[in-house]
This record gives C-alpha cells, structure tokens and sequence, in this order.
C-alpha cells in the first residue's frame, strides 16, 4: 500500500460513530445553539477521546453539513439540524409519538423529534390511552401545534383495576385519574359479579363506533384487602403483570433441574474451587456468586459468575417474550413482581449453596494491586459452598475468623483498592440512605429501619462493577481487532445538564456551599467533595437529592457514549439476569461473539433497549409509589404527634418538610402559617412575615405536627408543632 494510500485510510470517515453521537448530544444541549470551540468540547469528552478524535469528527460532521465551522474556529449545529429548538410541525404532517393524558381528557403527544408536545384536544383522541404509541396528523398551528390521533398504532396497556357498576348494565369503573371511559362487561358470567366489587379487567376491543371498550373480568379482589389492591393496582397502571401466561408456566414446568454430564462437559468446571454468595437476609435468587483461588504468591485468579439464565430462557421462547414484556423485577415495599416464575429465578437459577449450577461467569487473574493481568469469559459450572448473608460475612471479616476467613478478607482488600481507583478516575460517590419497612403478618407496615450499607455491600457492588467494565471493554477491543461495529448493549450515562448543575450550585450556596460546576471534567470531583462535607449535616439527604436529579438519566443503548456517573468509558450490565432482561441480551451477544457469530441487528437491539429503559423508568416509578402508600399507612396510626422536621421546600402553596428519622416529606399549608402575613420568596427559599420579619427558610430546623394523610394520594399534611 502506497504511503497516500494510508494516509487516506485515516481520514475522517473512518470516524467511531459513537463519538459523533457523543459530540450531536453535548452540541444540542447547549443553550440558544451558541458557536463553541473545539477546546471547549475537548474538555467534554477527554480523556474517554483524544484530541485528534475530536477533531476529525467535528472536521467530518461539518464536511456532511452537520455542522458549520465560523471564521472564529468555532463549531455549530445548523438550524435546520437541531431538532430541540427548531422543529417545526405543519399541517398535513404526520407524526409518530407517545399519548401523555391529562386529567381534562385532552393530551400531548411526545415525539422522539424532541419538538414541541402537540396538543390534541378530547373529541380528536380517537379512543387512544395514556401511554399508547400513535399516530397524529397535525391540522392546524396557532400558538401550538395542534392534531388529531389518526391511529393507535400500540396500546401501552390492556389490564386494568376498577369498581363494577352494575345498577342497569355492568361496567367496570378504573381507577386511573388519566382513563376518561368505562369497560362495557358483555360477559354472562358478570352476574356473579356484584355492584362495587373490585376487580381486575382486560380490555379485549374497542369497537369503531362503540362509545366505550369491551373488558374482560379476569379477577375478582372483592376479598383483598385495601392494601393489597392498592399494590396490585400500582404494578397494572405501570404496565406490569402480575401472573405469568399458562404458556409460560408450562415452559418452565418442562425444565429439568437436573444437568447433563453432556452439558457440564462444555463448559468450564470451577466446582472445586472455592466459591460462595453474599446476599441480603431475605434475598431468595442468588444471581451471582464470588469464586477465589490463589494462582501463585500474590497472585489469584478471581471469578464472578453469575446465573445463565439465557441457557434456560431461549429466544422467542414464551417464556423469552413473557421476560422481555417485563424487562425487570420490580421491588415493591411489600412484595416482589419477578421478571422470572419463581420455580427459574429461586430454584433452576439460583445459585444455592451445595447444588451444581450453571453460569455464565468473568474470571480474572489479579494481583495484590487489584490490577487484572488477564480476564476469561465463558460458560461455566459451580458449586457454592456457603450463603452469606452480609451482616454474616462483615462480622467475619472484622472478627478475623470464621469460614472463608482468608478470601473474604482477600476480596474486601482487592475491593477497597477497586473503589479507591474509581473514584480518583471520576466516580461520582452516592452513598444515599436507605429505609425498609418492618411488616406484620399482614403487611402492615409496624416500623421503619435504615438499612446500613457495609463494606460487604460495597465488595459485591465493586466486583460486579469490574465484570460489567471488563465485558464492555472486551466488546470494544474486539470491535478494533475486527475494525468492524459489534452491535451490543451498553449501560450509557449522559454527561450532567448544565442549567441543572447552575441550579444546584445555587441550592448548594443557600447552606454556605460552594460548588464549581464551569468545569465538566472536575464535577465529580467538586460532587464527591461537597457530599463529603456535608456527611452527617441536616441538609446532606436534600443536597444528595438535588445532585443526583441534576445527573442525566442512566438508560441502555447500542450508542456507547460512556457512564458519567461511574466515569466509565465502557459499560454494561452482565451481572443481574434473573432480574434484569438486559442482561440477558448481553449474555446472548457476548456468547455468539465468543463463538465468531457477530451479530447485526443494530436496529432491533436499539428498539430493545429503549423498551428495557422505559420498563426499567416505570419500575422505579412504581417503587417509589409503593413506598409512599407504605408511609402513608404507617403515619396514619401517628396523626397528632409532633416530629422534629427540615424545611426542604418552599412554594406558593407551602413549606414542604422532611423528617429525616423517616426519609419521609409532607406539606404545610400556607394557611397555617396564621401568626403573620407571609411573603413566599422561591428564589431564596423562604417565608418572610411582612410585621415580624420571621423567616422561615430552607434547611431550618422546625417542629410539625401530624395532621392528616391521604392514602389514595399518598400525601402527609403537617400544621406548625
């Protein structure tokens, strides 16, 4: 190859496409589309590129008219490039988006185009629901955009939980704020049925003229309790279900706990080798266990390995599509939704102490450093020889004795040093506190505890962070050595919104803060160092929350731009199948590179992962909900006490407060603030009384008395203790 001809090979088209995303998403985040210089942008994606990287790219998208160069050597979106700002719809247009319903039965739909939300008034919604995925034709434009949903392409949901109405006809009334229609029960089996019963109901159609949509009573609940119902009714208006198909079940009936000799002979045999799960008390699937056998002085070769759920779950399977529609387990503050049936995620799959199981595992030979000298990724079977529950291997650890003694302190010293090495590298320290609830017999919620995190938790969390970092990393190794794209799975991290990061720094300066954001590359420095001081501090759990809702949202993709967060350039999510359908996919893929078979469906592996994020995004939501409903239930047997609280919130309305003994918020009234005429000053936080001058103000300490709960709102009402 001629000297030209090499040269040629390294320009610009040959740009990683990653990086180009990387460079479109920090461009169109940027306000008013400002020109900015290739050192400023620099100073975004370092050192995960190089400075030549960068600039090729930026040279390449300008040469595609992506972006236009300035005469100051500064570089731009053009207009008509930058979809946040300047989409504009026209009528006669047609658009694809999500239905997001309001209480007055109009909606907005959400586009992928990131444009204006289009407004689509009642009698245009067409008999679509919240959620659904449709298709709008925009028919005028005055101040918004305005249309009308021509076609539900997707329903979001079909099962619903409501109140029977059986005064003439027989409807079920749903619960939803944000579903303006009844289901018409046309079933004769709806005599059994009784006025105000509670039940589960599936739509099955909505005929073209019919006024309301057909249903299905698919369960009564009218011998549930109220909180049972209510947990139910969380999981099924976030898309969740709360039984699995016959089909399913039969599928994993058909499974043998029994393994083949044909299949042990295939793998790699690690049932001689020390190995063991550390896991909560009251965890049933043991998804990954910690193997450790000393090499040679010094030197050990550290196995993770981790359930191989893709063994059992075959593709397309009934049980693959019925995981897939999950995408996740879902931790309610009662009960668990599992991805899995039972019988696979506690029993088949789990990896249980003294029975053969088969893994999918990442064995790394290391040193005293914690440096990996080389790594293995592959089919296995083990054989644990003890559960660990954490407070059991801590006290372990801490006595210097007990079983496993010498690994376990051997991993929790090669963690330590893991973690230190993270966060010099940019790992962002979120240490946030977590409460549980103690339950009766009957779910009742009787108590709160905190949950300590112990340098136990932190040694799984720490190894299971190496294995997904080094899968990642492998795939991307394998992609140079190939110079071809591999499409994969990757756990992303967006880089944090800096009108979100302004915001903080001014919420960090109301407590006497500072916090210096005009760097990117040291935020998580100034981040970890500012949690740091305000450790133990009455404003530590608000300052926490802020920091973490000023972070962009961890989501999947096959567009590798990196993990902020862990400050990872590389990163998936291999370690938590039973509960996690994205690991799974990764297990897939990684396995058919391993075995030479590339993969190539870049599109429908992107589609997966946007469904995996959203059902990830809607279990989060639901847990959260769970714990509010628990709080509530909890509080209500407290309604007159006085608590000592933090003011973490001031709007026109109120004064929110937290209780921190409770990690619990509630609101009090403006109204009650009776002693003086009170100014509501949001942009300092504070109350000002207009005779007396009394501020109350953002981080004050304050006493509340308990005046009311709304369980069906999950609110908590304080007056002034």
């Amino acid at each position: 190859m001629s000297k030209k001809k090499k040269e040629k090979s390294k320009e610009p088209s040959s740009i990683n496409q990653d990086l180009k995303d990387a460079i479109l998403i920090y461009l169109k985040k940027l306000k008013n589309n400002k020109p900015i210089s290739e050192r400023q942008i620099s100073k975004h994606l370092e050192p995960r590129y190089t400075k030549k990287e960068i600039l090729q790219a930026l040279y390449k998208l300008t040469a595609n008219g992506i972006l236009s160069l300035h005469d100051s050597n500064k570089f731009q979106l053009k207009s008509d490039k930058r979809p946040g700002s300047s989409k504009v719809y026209h009528g006669g247009e047609e658009v694809i988006g999500i239905v997001d319903m309001t209480k007055s039965g109009s909606a907005y739909i959400v586009t992928e185009e990131e444009g204006e939300d289009i407004f689509v008034s009642p009698r245009d919604t067409n008999k679509a629901m919240h959620g659904d995925k449709v298709k709008v034709l925009i028919h005028q434009r005055k101040r918004r955009p305005e249309g009308i949903i021509t076609e539900i392409i997707q329903r979001n949901r079909t099962i619903f939980i409501g109140r029977v109405d059986k005064e003439k006809y027989c409807f079920v009334i749903p619960n939803d704020s944000d579903l303006h229609v009844d289901f018409f029960i046309p079933d004769s089996k709806s005599v059994s049925l009784k006025h105000g019963d509670k039940v589960i109901v599936e739509m099955i159609s909505w005929p073209e003229k019919g006024k309301n949509p057909i249903g299905r009573v698919i369960e009564k609940l009218a011998d549930n309790t109220d909180d049972d119902i209510e947990m139910k009714s969380i999981l099924i208006q976030h898309g969740f279900y709360l039984d699995f198909e016959k089909p399913v079940l039969k599928e994993v009936h058909a499974i043998s706990t029994e393994i083949a000799d044909e299949e042990i002979k295939k793998r790699k045999d690690f049932r001689n080798t020390t190995t063991f799960t550390i896991d909560p008390l009251d965890a049933k699937d043991f998804d990954d266990a910690l193997s450790v056998c000393e090499i040679e002085t010094d030197i050990w070769e550290i196995g993770i390995h981790i359930a191989d759920v893709s063994h059992y779950v075959r593709e397309d399977s009934a049980l693959d599509k019925a995981a897939y529609k999950r995408a996740t387990s879902v931790y309610l503050a009662d009960r668990v939704a599992p991805m899995l049936p039972e019988a696979l995620s506690n029993i088949i799959c789990s990896l249980r102490p003294d029975e053969d199981k088969l893994c999918y595992s990442a064995v790394f030979t290391m040193n005293q450093k914690a440096e990996v000298l080389s790594e293995w990724f592959g089919r296995t079977v083990i054989r644990s020889d003890r559960r660990f529950v954490y407070e059991e291997a801590q006290e372990i650890i801490n006595d210097k004795k007990g079983d496993f003694y010498r690994e376990l302190q051997l991993l929790d010293t090669l963690a330590h040093i893991l973690r230190e090495k993270r966060l010099k590298e940019g790992s962002l320290n979120f240490d946030s506190q977590e409460l549980r609830f103690q339950l009766d017999e009957k779910g009742f919620p009787v108590g709160v505890v905190e949950v300590l995190r112990q340098d136990t938790n932190k040694l799984i969390e720490d190894f299971m962070l190496l294995a997904n970092r080094r899968v990642a990393h492998f795939i991307s190794e394998k992609e140079k050595e190939l110079k071809k794209n591999i499409p994969f799975v990757y756990r992303v991290h967006d880089f944090p919104d800096e009108d979100k990061l302004k915001d903080f720094a001014t919420f960090a300066k109301l407590f006497g803060h500072t916090f210096n954001y005009d760097n990117m590359k040291n935020i998580s420095a100034e981040m970890n160092a500012l949690m740091d001081k305000v450790e133990g501090r009455p404003e530590e759990r608000m300052l926490q929350q802020l920091a973490i809702r000023s972070m962009a949202k961890a989501i999947y993709s096959t567009k590798n731009i990196g993990h902020y967060g862990l400050g990872f350039d590389f990163y998936t999510h291999f370690t938590s199948p039973i509960r996690r359908y994205p690991d799974v996919m990764v297990h897939r893929l990684l396995q058919k590179v391993l075995n030479g078979t590339y993969p190539n469906q870049k599109a429908e592996i992107e589609d997966k992962c946007k469904h995996c994020s959203e059902r990830e995004r809607a279990a989060m939501e639901s847990e959260r909900e769970s714990v509010k409903y628990k709080m509530t239930q909890y509080m209500e047997s407290h309604i007159g006490e006085t608590f000592s609280g933090i003011i973490s919130g001031v709007k026109t309305w109120g004064v929110y407060v937290e209780l921190p003994e409770y990690n619990t918020e509630g609101l009090i009234r403006l109204d009650c603030f009776s002693d003086d005429r009170y100014i509501v000053d949001e942009k300092k936080m504070q109350l000002r009384g207009t005779l007396t001058d009394k501020i109350y103000r953002l981080g004050d300490e304050i006493t509340v008395k308990l005046i009311g709960i709304d369980k069906q709102k999950k609110t908590i009402d304080f007056d002034l203790g």
